[in-house]
């Protein structure tokens, strides 16, 4: 693996055009808009990301605004497919300013639609560590620590495969941003509910092999400060979470693609239930055995500490049982089967079981595993 700098994407930090419709507005030149857009699209793939190495990139405008004869805001959809690691491509909403010389029109400013995140380039120099597979692409990171999480992301990929033989594209891509703020940004979301989360994937639950592309996003705060295990782990999980992809669907519970991504990460390490689940091991052996399957509202980044443990915990306990007392491939066909169907149907066709008598098997593995 190397690590190789790129220039910097040149700042264009204008504002937004903000300009009143009136009646002698001029009307919209889309043609020559849409035609300095295209340019705009070819600059970028001859090289101005120049060791990210880009299958695609285009813009499909969806609005132009004029402000007087010579400037114009378009408002379009980016797309880009990073080659060799993305079957489908990664989507952002992008406001393009744009200025008229002599006659042409010129892109001078590509930033975030209102509302949008931000790419990862617009927060600094990017390096790019290219793994076996696995390809991390990090901000103000040094070199070392790009290579260790394309080390862990590269083990991952093969024990996912292992636990989950579908088709996936077999690779990952990583984003590494500077801080836990920078995180937020690429997320679009506030960066406190990401604070103790040490990565998240990106993406659309469902669609086919071109659905748009997954990302893995650490949080570079509080993955340092895991040790090897856990470093492991995360990458593992958040591998599972790309890997499952287009059979993860609005019906699939957390309680399941948040278990079973728990279950992928610890499968052949040889941690006990006691080790992997301390906080239901702690209300289980004082009496307190939940009563029901974790909800998907127990999964919040909002939620305490101990109570988001406790669920991605009952979570990993829920396919553990299924596993060990049905086999790992029937916990594979009812995942699939969850998210086409829902969990309460893949239930019977699957496992020939019902959602009461689940949650009461389930009920008792806790206390026979954790009691």
């Amino acid at each position: 693996m190397s690590v190789r700098r790129r220039a910097a994407v040149a700042a264009l930090g204008l504002s937004l055009l903000v300009g009143g419709c009136t009646a002698r507005e001029p009307a919209p030149d889309t043609a020559g808009v849409r035609a300095a857009v295209d340019r705009r699209a070819a600059e970028v793939l001859a090289g101005e990301l120049a060791d990210v190495p880009l299958g695609a990139w285009s813009y499909r405008v969806t609005e132009v605004r004029r402000d007087g004869d010579d400037r114009a805001t378009a408002r379009a959809e980016l797309s880009y497919r990073i080659a060799g690691y993305d079957n489908g491509a990664v989507t952002g909403e992008r406001a393009l300013r744009l200025a008229r010389r002599d006659g042409r029109w010129y892109v001078t400013s590509d930033r975030p639609a209102k509302g949008a995140a931000q790419q990862l380039w617009e927060q600094g120099d990017i390096d790019v560590v290219r793994g076996k597979r696995s390809l991390v692409l990090g901000v103000g990171q040094d070199a070392a620590r790009l290579r260790s999480v394309a080390a862990a992301a590269d083990r991952a990929v093969p024990a996912v495969s292992d636990a989950w033989p579908e088709r996936w594209a077999g690779r990952v891509v990583v984003l590494v941003p500077g801080s836990l703020t920078a995180m937020g940004a690429l997320l679009g979301e506030p960066a406190a509910g990401y604070r103790g989360i040490a990565a998240v994937t990106t993406g659309r639950v469902g669609g086919g092999q071109d659905a748009p592309a997954d990302r893995v996003v650490v949080n570079p705060e509080a993955y340092a400060v895991l040790g090897e295990f856990g470093q492991r782990f995360v990458l593992a999980h958040e591998t599972t979470h790309v890997a499952t992809r287009t059979h993860t669907s609005a019906a699939t519970p957390l309680w399941l693609s948040e278990g079973f991504a728990d279950w992928v990460a610890y499968r052949g390490t040889g941690r006990s239930a006691e080790q992997a689940a301390p906080e239901l091991r702690d209300g289980v052996r004082a009496g307190a055995t939940p009563a029901v399957l974790p909800t998907d509202g127990d999964f919040s980044f909002a939620a305490d500490a101990a109570g988001l443990a406790r669920a991605y915990e009952g979570g990993w306990l829920a396919c553990e049982l299924i596993a060990d007392r049905w086999g790992e491939a029937k916990l594979r066909a009812f995942y699939r089967a969850a998210g086409a169907r829902g969990w309460e149907a893949a239930l019977g066709d699957v496992l020939a079981t019902t959602p009461e008598a689940f949650t009461d098997q389930w009920r008792g593995y806790l206390r026979e595993r954790l009691g």
